[in-house]
C-alpha cells in the first residue's frame, strides 16, 4: 500500500531546499521512501538536486522536472528558488522512462513506456506521466500508451516547461538529465483509485483561422500562408516576435463536440504554441489536421473561477464524503486573478485545495506550472493546455471490488 507525503520549499540554496523538503515530507516519521518526485523552477540543476535526494534517501528512485512554478500543500511558488517534492513509499508502483521523444516519435515512445509498465507485478491502472514540453504530439503519445495498456488506464500529469519562453524544458531520471525525455509512474496498488478533471476559462473570439497544410504535429500553413508569420500577424505581433511573446496571449481554440463541450464547461479545447521552425512552421502540441479551424481566445476571469468551483463540485460528487490521500496538479501560469500587473494564483489554489482538506490540512500535493496537462475528458485520456488539471487519488473502500 502506497504512502504519499509532500512539501514545497523556497530557499536560496537549492540543495539545502531538497533536504528541508525531504525532512518536512518525513515529518519526523521513519516511513518508507521509495520514490522522490521533484518539480523545480527552471534554472535549478536537476542533476544536482537529484544527487542530493539520492544521497539522503539511498535506494529511492528520483524523478525531476523543470517548470515555471510549483504548487504544494503550502500553496503556489513562482520564484527562482521554489521547489516542490513528493515522496512515495511502499509497494505498488513501477517507473518507466524513454528518451528521444519528438513529434515524429511520440506514438513509438508512448508504446515503449507502456511496454516497460507491462512488466509490473500487477496491472497498471493509472499513471503519472511527465513528458517533454516542446516538440511532442501528445495525442500520439497517449495513443501509443493505450495501444499497449488499453484505454482504461488513467493518464494524469503534465509536460515540463521553462519560463514560458519555449526554448528548452528538462527532465531528470535518477540523476541523468534529458531534454526530450518522459517518465511514467505506473500505479498498480489495488487499494487506490483516481479521479481526474480539467478546466480552463478562456473564450474563443473573432473569426477562425484554418489549417490548410500540416505534417504530423507541424502546422505548415494557416489560411494558405506560412503558419508562424500568419499566427503572429493575426495577433498583431511583429515578425520578430518569439514564443515568449505569444504564449501568454496566443491560446488557440479547437471546437469540441457538443457532448464533450457540456462536460468541459467550454465549447473549445485549447492548444499552446511552444516552438516554431526556421521555415515558419508551427510545432503544435498534438498532431495537426488540415481543415481544422483555430480561434484566438481571451481569458475570462469570472469564467476561470466559476468553472473551477464547478469542477471541484463535480469531483466531490463522484467521491461523496471521501478525501484524497494525494493530489497531483498540472496548471497554467495564465490562470488566476490579474492584480498589480501580474496573475495572482493564491486565491485559485486555495479554492481548489480547501474542498480536499480536513480541518484545514491539505493532503499531500504535487503541482507544477507546465506547458500542458493530462486529464480525462469524455471518459478518455486527453491532453489539455491553459487548464488546471487535477488528479485526486483515493483509498478504495475495503468492500469495493
Amino acid at each position: 500500500m502506497l504512502e504519499f507525503r509532500s512539501a514545497n520549499i523556497r530557499a536560496v540554496n537549492p540543495q539545502r531546499a531538497v533536504l528541508e523538503a525531504l525532512e518536512l515530507c518525513a515529518g519526523g516519521a521513519a516511513g518508507p521512501c521509495d520514490l522522490i518526485l521533484i518539480n523545480a523552477v527552471v534554472g535549478h540543476d536537476l542533476v544536482a538536486l537529484s544527487k542530493v535526494a539520492q544521497a539522503e534517501r539511498p535506494g529511492a528512485r528520483v524523478l525531476a522536472a523543470s517548470c515555471a512554478g510549483v504548487v504544494g500543500r503550502e500553496g503556489p511558488g513562482e520564484s527562482m528558488h521554489d521547489i516542490a517534492v513528493m515522496t512515495v513509499g511502499g509497494q505498488g508502483f513501477t517507473v518507466a522512462h524513454v528518451d528521444g521523444l519528438f513529434g515524429s516519435t511520440s506514438f513509438q515512445k508512448g508504446a515503449e513506456l507502456a511496454q516497460q509498465l507491462r512488466k509490473a507485478p500487477k496491472p497498471v491502472r493509472m499513471m503519472y506521466l511527465l513528458a517533454s514540453g516542446i516538440d511532442i504530439a501528445n495525442d500520439a503519445l497517449i495513443a501509443g500508451i493505450e495501444s499497449v495498456l488499453g484505454p482504461d488506464v488513467v493518464i494524469f500529469g503534465a509536460t515540463s516547461s521553462d519560463q514560458m519562453q519555449g526554448v528548452a524544458t528538462f527532465q531528470a531520471i535518477d540523476g541523468q538529465r534529458y531534454q526530450h525525455g518522459a517518465f511514467a509512474v505506473g500505479i498498480w496498488d489495488p487499494s487506490l483509485e483516481v479521479e481526474t478533471q480539467a478546466t480552463h476559462g478562456f473564450v474563443a473570439a473573432g473569426d477562425p483561422m484554418t489549417i490548410t497544410k500540416a505534417r504530423g504535429n507541424r502546422i505548415v500553413e494557416i489560411d494558405g500562408k506560412p503558419a508562424w508569420p500568419a499566427f503572429l500577424s493575426r495577433m498583431g505581433l511583429p515578425p520578430t516576435a518569439m514564443e515568449g511573446d505569444t504564449i501568454p496571449i496566443g491560446a488557440l481554440a479547437e471546437a469540441l463536440p457538443p457532448a464533450l463541450a457540456e462536460e468541459y464547461g467550454n465549447a473549445h479545447i485549447l492548444r499552446v504554441v511552444t516552438h516554431h521552425t526556421p521555415e515558419g512552421e508551427i510545432i503544435y502540441a498534438t498532431d495537426a489536421k488540415e481543415g481544422c479551424r483555430l480561434w484566438l481566445t481571451r481569458r475570462d476571469e469570472d469564467l476561470i473561477f466559476n468553472d473551477m468551483d464547478r469542477m471541484m463540485k463535480a469531483m466531490a460528487e463522484r467521491q461523496p464524503g471521501r478525501l484524497p490521500v494525494a493530489v497531483f496538479q498540472a496548471d497554467c501560469l495564465a490562470r488566476g486573478r490579474r492584480l498589480f500587473n501580474r496573475v495572482m494564483k493564491e486565491e485559485l489554489v486555495h479554492r481548489m485545495q480547501q474542498p480536499f482538506a480536513k480541518d484545514g490540512v491539505v493532503p499531500p500535493w504535487l503541482g507544477m506550472y507546465g506547458f500542458g496537462e493530462y486529464a480525462r475528458l469524455g471518459g478518455r485520456n486527453a491532453y489539455h493546455n491553459y487548464t488546471t488539471a487535477l488528479a485526486a487519488l483515493y483509498r478504495r473502500d475495503p468492500g469495493h471490488g
